[in-house]
């Protein structure tokens, strides 16, 4: 079967243009335009700090609910899994049924589990409103495929990394936040707080985000019938491997961080908060330069120099561990920040080359290439959690960081032995 033969591009509103080179126009609180870009970085900062916010209380959450760490620890790597499956769900259904009403669903049930978390009088009910919480990714998948709605593949890079930039703020913030919020009012007020910030963020999707799909797609099932068309793409796994590698180390650090803080470095919940915040520092850092340089350089080139910065700054990290020559927490959690520098250069490239391979299934590409993103991010996650001890310190965290971003070189350039071997044939 031919790419045209299943060629069904679902044009969006009369008001926008038919992927011009500038972005469209668009007015705040105006549902006939596209959402403006601060929602489409509150749609995908929700999620982002659903996922960072309670990192720092996980240790005392384990007391409360007198469980082991580990147990508790399945509130990352699970509900990274269940962020994996659900993006391979919403995708498809996004672009049949349109963008917003599956955004503000999802927001809407996701306000509704925090709240009863919050409330949960056991930590097996703990665990299941925080897997549900997992219906947030819906606005991370969804603000990268309304970009690549609006605008092609050079100005989606751009886009996606001023969005991603903005975002980037929140998680930086977030573990401290959720750090103090700890120790002002107990856990529970981490997912009281995250009630109040989705009602917020539905009441400003519901008066901004303007469909920019019509809806007249393909079904469900059709949609699962195209997906070896995205399968069968070379190129398409290249940029997923990479950007699954890329995050492969962040999520690595999602699952070890915390015990590396409190338990290696002994630090309390605010300043645990301080630290793993740090790489989202250099992620923020590194979407304003996508979003500054990715049309003059090149989205390739762009992922190139990000997977060279996040492999240097862990390897850097890890000699330095090894040999003993650094071993203060502000070394650990600082070398971290040229990871986030890394993947704030490479993910927003990454991911417009992967909606760009197949641009009529932007949807279905977001969400097939999110979830083979976490589905391997949450296994690092787990696998992180299981070789820390104190005694080892954070030697084996540095290892699978260093590692994973090292992958992600190797997926880039075949990215680019891929688009030779196309150019000469």
């Amino acid at each position: 079967m031919t790419c045209a033969s299943i060629h069904i591009d679902k044009p969006p509103l009369s008001a926008l243009p038919e992927r011009m080179s500038s972005i469209p126009t668009v007015r705040y609180f105006d549902r006939t335009t596209p959402p403006h870009i601060s929602t489409l970085i509150l749609m995908a900062g929700l999620g982002a700090l659903n996922m960072s916010i309670m990192l720092p209380s996980l240790a005392e959450m384990a007391r409360y609910f007198e469980t082991e760490y580990a147990f508790m620890q399945l509130s990352v790597s699970a509900y990274l899994a269940v962020t994996a499956m659900l993006q391979v769900i919403v995708g498809p259904l996004s672009d049949k049924l349109g963008r917003r009403p599956v955004v503000l669903t999802a927001i809407g049930i996701f306000s509704i589990v925090s709240l009863a978390a919050a409330f949960a009088p056991t930590a097996e009910v703990f665990l299941a409103c925080r897997l549900a919480q997992g219906v947030i990714v819906t606005g991370l998948v969804m603000s990268r495929a309304i970009v690549r709605d609006m605008v092609p593949q050079a100005q989606a890079a751009s886009m996606i990394g001023y969005v991603t930039m903005g975002m980037a703020l929140i998680p930086m913030i977030g573990p401290m936040v959720g750090g103090a919020l700890q120790q002002a009012a107990g856990w529970q007020s981490i997912f009281l707080f995250c009630s109040a910030a989705g009602l917020i963020v539905l009441v400003i999707c519901f008066r901004d985000q303007g469909e920019t799909v019509r809806g007249e797609g393909m079904s469900f099932s059709e949609q699962l019938r195209t997906y070896p068309e995205l399968l069968t793409s070379p190129r398409f796994w290249g940029y997923v491997a990479c950007a699954s590698f890329a995050s492969g180390a962040f999520f690595a650090y999602l699952g070890g961080g915390s015990f590396v803080a409190s338990e290696v470095y002994g630090l309390s919940p605010f300043w645990a908060g301080a630290g793993l915040g740090a790489p989202a520092i250099g992620y923020a850092a590194g979407n304003f330069f996508s979003g500054r340089f990715s049309v003059r350089m090149g989205s390739d080139r762009m992922i190139l120099i990000g997977t060279l910065v996040a492999t240097l700054g862990m390897g850097t990290s890890l000699t330095l561990g090894v040999t003993g020559l650094a071993t203060h927490p502000l070394v650990f959690f600082g070398m971290c920040s040229f990871m986030g520098l890394g993947n704030g250069l490479t993910m927003p490239n990454s991911m417009a080359g992967m909606l760009s391979v197949r641009p009529h299934l932007a949807g279905t590409a977001s969400g097939l290439g999110g979830a083979i993103m976490i589905a391997g991010g949450a296994c690092l996650s787990a696998f992180s959690g299981t070789l820390l001890d104190a005694d080892r310190g954070a030697i084996p965290l540095q290892w699978i960081m260093f590692i994973s971003s090292a992958m992600s070189i190797l997926a880039i350039l075949f990215v680019f032995w891929r688009a030779r071997q196309i150019k000469a044939s």
